[in-house]
């Protein structure tokens, strides 16, 4: 009887290639891929310059920090978004996996209006005022 001609060792190369690598943080699998997370991040890089999704306060330098600080946490939740919605997205429309990176970028793009509609339709959403004290006349 012959040998086989792949080996396990082979075949387990093999296969390691084509395993789409998880991001792990403290040794916990979060169950991100990281071309997702960047499909993400460009999509909420589109929704932050061409829509302005986050505009900018005023012309002073504490101004600019804060909306620089804002516009960094804003691409950071869109991709995390991007990165857990797409999955359920692709399942609930019945759209094949050739679409994941294109549906990763509209999730990023359109994360926050989203979120925050699903915010404020649950009514967990901050009001108006609140971080002035609420005593607005």
């Amino acid at each position: 009887m012959p040998e086989p001609t792949t080996t396990t060792a082979a075949a387990t190369l093999i296969a390691a290639g084509t395993t789409v690598p998880m991001l792990e943080a403290f040794g916990v699998s979060l169950g991100l891929r990281p071309d997702v997370l960047i499909a993400g991040f460009a999509g909420a890089l589109v929704a932050i310059v061409l829509l302005d999704s986050v505009p900018s306060e005023g012309d002073t330098w504490s101004h600019l920090v804060r909306s620089t600080v804002r516009r960094i946490f804003v691409a950071l939740a869109s991709s995390i978004t991007a990165g857990y919605l797409t999955p359920l997205v692709l399942l609930l429309s019945n759209l094949p996996d050739a679409l994941l990176l294109g549906v990763a970028f509209t999730t990023g793009s359109g994360a926050q209006k989203f979120v925050g509609w699903v915010m404020s339709r649950l009514g967990l959403a901050p009001r108006l005022g609140a971080e002035s004290g609420g005593n607005k006349s």
